[in-house]
């Protein structure tokens, strides 16, 4: 236990007209004289809202972590902050998580906590609330909200978001009718909770977990088992400990834990949305991580979570096998986890994972038979992706992995839209569809659409991949041959500006290579007639575009990235 003094006493302890100000104010909720006597006190900052539906359970969650508080000795406080709905925010939810992660910090900062619980579910809730908290460097714990329960529809087990695209697909290529499509929306999302495929939500409530900043068994419980309400009692009790311990952020996620994240990110087919959001973390905190750390660590690393969208199963069976800590064991017990990293638990990685039992094995697989030899995330770099691209080999088609094919190119998604449904559209199996402007700058906010669905006309001869090339991001429910995040993007005047109609492109992601088949004099040509696109103009859009790094560097603000303590603000009076 730590002598240093409370943060929290700047505000509520003494006897000045300040202290007497703060505490008389709180007071008008009913706290009693003795919630101010010097007990740590603890933010809640919570991210319900019932337009973000994945997290719209939160609020019963955020009393158990109360009870936790209350029973450790602390003083809970719950604060609101930016809730980012996947589902429902437009233009993108990546747009706004900056926005939210200064929300998160300022909140901290400028409150009187000492240590804070962070309660996430949708996608970019998680990443948001951490690179907030990592800038402000207090003791934190994640608690994730957790993934709704199996879909059910026509006797079908299907999963939120990766059924969506194949139903969509099928539509479009005549095996299924549209009144069976709407029929089916019911039955996708029936309980509370987040996607329940290893969508990006689940990556990123499994990341805080392998990163030591969740209690064990965070990822994978559903939403609704009365095991993750007793998880969030648990998370409540040990927050407090952690500000006696002086247990910050720090000392936890240390470079041991991001690169035991992704070596997990491989191991569970995880989202490539992880890349963007780990970088960022990492640069909050202080940790160097690149592009060419993921590409290292995840090369070796056996897919072995056999989870929709690379594979059969959904996170409710995930949870029944015995969830993260399997995984994360059977990575140490082949070399490829640091067992010594410390974790919010006060104990050791191994330490917490070292008797997890596999209940499962056909959805968490043996190393000698995974559902992917080489898992982790492809890292490709040419011509046409000078400071590199990503791609998920386990969701991409093998005989897709050594390609080379004639461009079709489009500007941004409405011209897709437009063009995709054209039976005259110039199109085969062999062509290589290219998606720009939708980067962090172009679209604005890189949005989830570089997964692009195929041309009817093409779905209806039975191809169901082909080789599609942005620098969008993509869905982590989605699948397919997708290169994703080329950096620098196009709006931003990188290569992929200058691809025209029928130019040849290369993919060989053995050889993680990007290649546009083009004379360089060429593109020098081109380059010369680009004009940049005209950016946002209002608001946060307009800050956004003008200090937005690009997709190897996290898409951070990049006045945001460093940690900037949580020294006490000066008096407000």
């Amino acid at each position: 236990m730590t002598n240093k003094p409370l943060r929290s006493q700047s505000w509520f302890g003494g006897e000045s007209k300040d202290a007497i100000m703060h505490r008389t104010w709180m007071k008008n909720q009913g706290f009693t004289a003795d919630s101010f006597d010097g007990r740590p006190v603890i933010g809640i900052c919570n991210t319900w809202s019932e337009l973000t539906p994945c997290n719209a359970h939160l609020r019963g969650l955020a009393e158990r972590v109360k009870h936790g508080v209350l029973e450790a000795g602390g003083f809970p406080l719950e604060f609101p902050t930016m809730s980012l709905g996947e589902s429902n925010l437009r233009p993108t939810a990546m747009l706004y998580r900056n926005l939210a992660s200064m929300d998160v910090e300022e909140s901290i900062r400028g409150n009187p906590v000492d240590g804070v619980v962070l309660l996430v579910g949708c996608d970019k809730t998680t990443p948001a609330l951490v690179m907030g908290a990592a800038s402000c460097d207090l003791p934190t714990i994640v608690l994730s909200g957790g993934p709704m329960l199996n879909g059910r529809v026509r006797g079908e087990t299907v999963g939120s978001g990766t059924s969506i695209w194949r139903y969509s697909e099928d539509v479009k290529a005549g095996r299924m009718t549209l009144a069976d499509f709407m029929g089916a929306e019911s039955g996708m999302s029936r309980s509370a909770g987040s996607c329940n495929t290893m969508g990006t939500a689940s990556t990123m409530a499994s990341m805080v977990e392998a990163l030591g900043i969740a209690l064990p068994e965070n990822a994978a419980l559903p939403a609704v088992d009365a095991r993750r309400f007793a998880l969030a009692q648990l998370t409540g009790r040990r927050i407090v400990d952690m500000v006696r311990q002086d247990m910050r952020l720090s000392s936890i996620l240390t470079p041991a834990a991001f690169r035991n994240a992704i070596r997990v990110n491989g191991a569970i087919g995880g989202s490539t949305n992880a890349v963007l959001h780990l970088i960022a973390i990492a640069g909050r905190i202080g940790v160097k991580l690149d592009l060419e750390d993921w590409d290292e660590l995840g090369r070796g690393v056996p897919t072995i979570v056999d989870l929709q969208p690379s594979g059969r199963f959904l996170m409710e069976e995930f949870c029944y096998a015995g969830g993260l800590p399997v995984v994360m064991r059977a990575l140490a017990e082949h070399g490829l986890l640091e067992r010594d990293a410390p974790t919010v638990t006060g104990t050791t990685t191994w330490e917490n994972v070292a008797e997890a039992e596999n209940f499962g094995p056909e959805v968490i697989r043996d190393f000698d038979n995974p559902l992917t030899p080489e898992g982790g995330i492809a890292v490709l770099r040419g011509n046409l992706a000078p400071d590199g691209a990503v791609l998920k080999p386990s969701a991409a088609t093998p005989a897709l992995m050594r390609h080379r094919g004639r461009a079709v190119v489009f500007d941004n998604t409405q011209e897709y839209k437009r063009r995709i449904l054209d039976p005259d559209l110039d199109i085969d199996a062999d062509s290589v569809m290219v998606l720009r402007n939708c980067g962090p700058r172009g679209y604005p906010g890189m949005a989830e659409v570089g997964n692009m669905g195929l041309p009817p006309k093409l779905l209806a001869q039975g191809i169901t991949d082909m080789v599609r090339i942005s620098d969008a991001r993509m869905s982590g429910t989605a699948y397919g041959t997708v290169v994703l995040h080329i950096a620098p993007e196009a709006a931003a005047g990188g290569p992929l500006a200058l691809v025209r109609e029928g130019d040849m492109i290369e993919l060989d992601v053995p050889a993680r290579s990007l290649v546009l088949d083009v004379p360089e004099a060429e593109l020098e040509r081109r380059r010369a007639e680009w004009r940049a696109p005209v950016a946002a103009a209002t608001g946060y859009q307009s800050l956004y575009v003008q200090h937005v790094l690009q997709a190897d560097r996290g898409a951070d603000l990049d006045f945001l990235v460093g940690c900037r303590g949580a020294d006490v603000p000066l008096n407000s009076h």
